[in-house]
């Protein structure tokens, strides 16, 4: 099998944490290596024993030909969709870290962790965005391809309209910038 194309290291270990073992654990410390594949193209290889089971886990992901820079705002990749989450996936990460976040965050710790949940939040939202075709209203449905991102069409396919994402996307930026 042709190791997946991962655009960022975040990308790379969301993926991981996406897809447990077969025990249902997520977390496995995690070695990677730089290595090279049979067709000279270099990916990472992250490997480790699951916490739960102790079975060994190992993911390899295609490496970007170009490094993607993140700038100041957190990004889990270029502005290519990603091959590892399909757009439901992202936008269920989306929910869960912004889920993270509290209603009034004290401030200190809280009021960091918080920015960061959102940030991420902010960024798989902005994924979400990268499978809808220039000029396109809505994420088309053949871009669902895992059963936890159609299942999630099905249930609600207005949180896949370019406005309703760029709304959203707005709110959870004006909080990042509410909280300093």
């Amino acid at each position: 099998m042709t190791p997946l194309l991962s655009r960022t290291n975040a990308e790379a270990h969301l993926y991981m944490d996406l897809h447990p073992c077969s025990c249902g654990e997520a977390g496995f410390p995690r070695q990677s290596a730089v290595v090279a594949l049979a067709d000279g193209d270099l990916a990472s290889r992250y490997t480790g024993n699951c916490t739960g089971c102790g079975r060994e886990r190992s993911f390899i992901f295609r490496l970007p030909p170009t490094v993607t820079t993140a700038g100041s705002d957190f990004r889990y990749g270029g502005d290519e969709p990603s091959q590892l989450l399909d757009p439901g996936e992202w936008l269920l990460v989306s929910d869960a870290y912004a889920g993270q976040v509290p209603a009034q965050p004290a401030s200190g710790d809280a009021t960091r962790r918080a920015r960061a949940a959102l940030s991420r939040a902010v960024a798989a939202l902005d994924e979400v965005g990268k499978f809808i075709p220039t000029g396109g209203l809505t994420v088309p449905g053949e871009a669902l391809v895992s059963d936890r991102g159609r299942q999630l069409h099905r249930r609600e396919p207005g949180r896949f309209r370019r406005d309703r994402l760029a709304a959203i996307r707005d709110a959870y930026a004006d909080l990042i910038s509410r909280l300093g």
